[in-house]
């Protein structure tokens, strides 16, 4: 864990969270798996505050709890659970893009409160998109409900681990800690549920003193029974969201490299394994010719002779993003998905030192990616560059761990006249050492972002209290004089300052976004080499 991935961590938690929930997060992620009450006495919090701020992190899914053999239970933060917040919007854009509103607000329910059971979602969802529709329309719970089966039915969302129900003796004391396990038949099985209403408004002021007395005799009279589906909560599967980005890029790449038709047979093989092939598969599962012809999208007029000449092309291509496996059934197709990350990484690292040393020092790299380890006269005569000048950029890019060097020597006793110095690409460290570097920006971005907020807090609230004091008065049908003085109470100035803050912190915010477009790229081909 670099001292970089922790800052980032830190300032995602006091963000979201708080002070409280932050240090407790932070020195967790810092000193590894502890008991509670070995972090109340190092941090020097009550038992109490600690506890709460567990509950927290463990509804999050950001700390696990192990039961020891000694009967302690031990606390762990998974700090790349941790920095996943960073890509919260990114999942609820992505739902919306994919189901609409509905979607949109489900997944955002779900980020936002960590678990949840479906119907507690789904009347939440309907009166949230209630509040928004016009007066007299309403959102049906049946319309959000299959919404939400069909976030499940592709994955985007999965129940949580649930405790397993042994029958225990009666006189035998419960465990410090439940032991919780996934069954992985029913992760992705919505529980039927006859939920049967319409989403509900917020009621006005002068609702409330009318059903005032109505409201208070409520709990009384009703019969208090938990939903059907208690007991049964449901997650975002971050896994699943990843293997969509991770296709959208493919598909991007593809489309870049050679035309609009051959990223859309691309898209059409990602779609149909997206549920069969795990996230972690260097490989999709075998497609053949005519599944692939049939699964294409109705309004896709190319005839079978037409796409059997884009995959044998796709095939043939030399970055080998698809490739044959076999003959049957008009001819077998694989996504070799780690190629593919390799190739989109490798693309990013070359296009880093062609910004940061200039082309030159690309042209040394690329050739450096080719031939694997040149010597310094090997480089000089093959990149066709001044022997002073590439010895300075081969120092540059060394320095800064772009390139490596490796000592070959010919005696025992390593003397310089009898050694060979070979320069090469260790793609994996130059991917991880890039990594880290964004990390870095990201946290120095968020500081950058909370320096500009807290600088100009003061206009901030008065600009809050304006809009506030506007929003009122025109609900109780104010005049338009009246109006036009309460919005001069913010000068020209300070309605100048107000949309400077407001570019830049919408900079600093699209920053973030494509920082995080490059470590999910880094991170997806570090896992796929680590694992494959």
């Amino acid at each position: 864990m670099t001292q970089a991935e922790i800052k980032l961590s830190s300032l995602l938690l006091c963000e979201h969270f708080g002070e409280i929930v932050e240090k407790i997060g932070t020195h967790l992620i810092r000193m590894g798996s502890q008991p509670l009450r070995m972090i109340a006495h190092d941090t020097g919090m009550s038992l109490d505050q600690v506890r709460k701020a567990l509950c927290v992190l463990i509804q999050h899914n950001l700390v696990t709890y192990q039961l020891q053999k000694r009967g302690l239970v031990e606390y762990e933060a998974q700090c790349s659970r941790v920095l996943r917040i960073l890509r919260y919007p990114r999942y609820i854009y992505t739902a919306k893009t994919l189901y609409s509103d509905t979607g949109e607000l489900i997944v955002e329910e779900l980020l936002l409160n960590g678990k949840m059971t479906m119907s507690a979602v789904v009347k939440k969802v309907a009166d949230r998109l209630t509040e928004t529709m016009e007066d007299g329309k309403t959102m049906e719970y049946s319309e959000v409900s299959n919404t939400f089966v069909r976030l499940a039915d592709t994955h985007f969302i999965q129940r949580c681990p649930l405790a397993p129900e042994t029958p225990e003796p009666l006189e035998a004391p419960p465990p410090p800690a439940p032991t919780l396990v996934f069954n992985e038949k029913d992760m992705y099985t919505v529980p039927r549920l006859n939920l049967i209403g319409k989403g509900k408004r917020r009621h006005s002021d002068n609702d409330d003193n009318s059903e005032h007395k109505a409201k208070r005799q409520k709990p009384n009279t009703d019969s208090t029974e938990p939903p059907a589906d208690d007991g049964i909560y449901w997650q975002v599967n971050i896994d699943r969201f990843h293997q969509h980005f991770r296709d959208q890029v493919i598909v991007s790449a593809v489309a870049n490299r050679m035309d609009q038709t051959s990223s859309e047979i691309v898209r059409t093989m990602l779609r149909m394994s997206e549920v069969t092939t795990s996230s972690n598969a260097p490989y999709t599962q075998p497609l053949s010719s005519n599944e692939i012809f049939r699964s294409l999208p109705a309004g896709y007029n190319i005839s079978k002779q037409v796409l059997d000449q884009y995959l044998t092309l796709l095939a043939d291509d030399p970055l080998a993003f698809v490739g044959k496996s076999g003959e049957s059934g008009g001819g077998m197709y694989v996504i070799n998905l780690h190629k593919a990350l390799a190739s989109l990484a490798t693309a990013t690292l070359e296009s880093i030192v062609q910004e940061r040393f200039g082309s030159r020092c690309a042209r040394i790299f690329r050739l450096l990616l080719r031939k694997k380890h040149l010597e310094q006269k090997q480089i000089e005569d093959f990149a066709m560059i001044p022997a002073k000048e590439a010895k300075e950029m081969m120092y540059k890019m060394l320095s800064s761990n772009i390139v490596s060097l490796q000592e070959i020597p010919k005696t025992p006793d390593h003397a310089p006249s009898r050694t060979f110095y070979l320069y090469a690409v260790n793609m994996l460290s130059s991917a991880r050492m890039l990594l880290h570097r964004c990390y870095k920006s990201i946290a120095n971005l968020m500081e950058r972002r909370l320096h500009e907020t807290k600088e100009n807090r003061r206009l901030l609230e008065k600009s809050q209290r304006v809009e506030a004091i506007l929003a009122s008065m025109q609900a109780t049908g104010a005049e338009e004089a009246q109006l036009q003085e309460i919005e001069e109470m913010i000068t020209a100035p300070e309605r100048q300052q107000l949309e400077t803050l407001k570019h830049n912190v919408n900079k600093i915010d699209a920053s973030e976004n494509q920082v995080d477009e490059t470590i999910f790229l880094l991170e997806s081909y570090i896992n796929s080499t680590m694992k494959n």
